[in-house]
């Protein structure tokens, strides 16, 4: 059975606009999923890249040219400047580790947490959100409260094995441990990959 390691980070606009198209793949392929929230800022000092504010003009503006033309061609609600951006990425990495551990639709939490930052205007620091976002989809809001230490130990370990594998940005996608894969606009390599096609 095919796998997949899906290393993202919950403020990563980029992971956002993925959409649940992983999961499509996955399903269609048969193959599972680890979900693996990392801190993607900490991983860029590490890797040679740099967050958004400190990157040259000429990327930025970039940015801020393709981030709503790839929302618009996959019809996705999108705000460039979201009012609780960045913010406290780790709560809702944690609230997603522990949800893992338990079971369940993994992949539709992810896009609650990152559609409540894009899309929303919602805090994803704030216990409320991440409680109310664990509900939606389908799992205990006490799930918030639970695991924390290990939530903590398996991002911090999360973030080793990114950078240690050579991940250097968000979304990436590593098949069976061999094919790397990163952003959102390259999931359609990832599905011919499987398919025997790439």
């Amino acid at each position: 059975m095919p796998h997949i390691d899906y290393f993202f980070a919950t403020l990563s606009p980029y992971a956002y606009l993925a959409g649940n198209r992983l999961e499509e793949i996955a399903a269609k392929h048969g193959a599972t999923i680890t979900y693996k929230p990392f801190d993607l800022i900490t991983a860029f000092g590490r890797t040679g890249g740099q967050p958004p504010k400190d990157r040259h003009p000429s990327r930025q503006e970039y940015r801020a040219i393709e981030l709503p033309r790839q929302a618009k061609k996959l019809g996705m609600p999108f705000n460039l400047k979201p009012a609780h951006w960045p913010t406290n990425g780790a709560p809702s990495s944690y609230a997603i580790i522990a949800a893992q551990n338990e079971g369940g639709d993994v992949g539709k939490l992810c896009q609650l947490i990152m559609t409540a930052v894009w899309a929303e205007e919602r805090d994803i620091a704030e216990d409320a959100v991440v409680r109310d976002c664990l509900e939606q989809a389908g799992f205990d809001p006490a799930l918030a409260d639970k695991g924390l230490l290990q939530g903590a130990d398996t991002y911090a370990r999360n973030l080793e094995e990114a950078v240690e594998k050579g991940v250097f940005g968000a979304p990436f996608y590593i098949l069976d441990d061999a094919h790397k894969f990163w952003g959102q606009d390259r999931l359609e390599d990832l599905d011919l990959v499987m398919a025997g096609k790439l």
